[in-house]
């Protein structure tokens, strides 16, 4: 199996969060536009450094610089499979002042109210990321939780979620 590594954020203004509205053609042949987080792909070079990744990725999809960004935490951790690949995607929240962005190829970057993101069209893994975060996530921003994609016995997706914590042994 081969690894792929990821590296996306959820950025706040107020009581909204950015995410990216993608072209329907970009996810499983679907006809209408869904929407991800700001994120993707690390280069080979940002391997060990997810954060300097996802600022990247950040300013190329949506034009925000990474002294415009407060507050950048890695939150979460989630690993999955998807057919011979495993997927660790390192998920970050941060604030923005600004609203002015940029389009990219990738899509157009759109700011939502925090309450209309559950009916939007979106992966099951921002689904089960936003659902944590709007739960236990808000209530500890200091901690990093870790979330392993599985299936339950329906063979619906399901995310087992646990807390990063340091056991202070060898």
């Amino acid at each position: 199996m081969k690894l792929r590594q990821l590296a996306s954020a959820f950025l706040f203004r107020g009581d909204q969060v950015l995410l990216m509205n993608k072209p329907a053609s970009k996810w499983q042949g679907r006809s209408e536009p869904f929407y991800a987080a700001i994120g993707g792909h690390m280069e080979p070079e940002e391997l060990n450094d997810p954060l300097a990744a996802c600022f990247r990725e950040i300013e190329e999809e949506t034009g925000l610089r990474r002294e415009e960004i407060r507050q950048m935490r890695l939150r979460y951790i989630l690993m999955r499979q998807k057919e011979a690949e495993i997927r660790v995607q390192y998920v970050y929240t941060g604030e923005v002042m600004r609203t002015e962005l940029t389009t990219s190829e990738e899509g157009q970057p759109k700011w939502q109210n925090m309450n209309e993101v559950p009916p939007l069209l979106t992966s099951v893994f921002l689904q089960a990321v936003w659902q944590h975060l709007m739960t236990e996530g808000c209530q500890h921003k200091d901690r990093v939780y870790t979330g392993t994609m599985a299936v339950d016995h329906t063979g619906r997706p399901l995310v087992h979620w646990n807390e990063l914590v340091d056991p202070l042994v060898f």
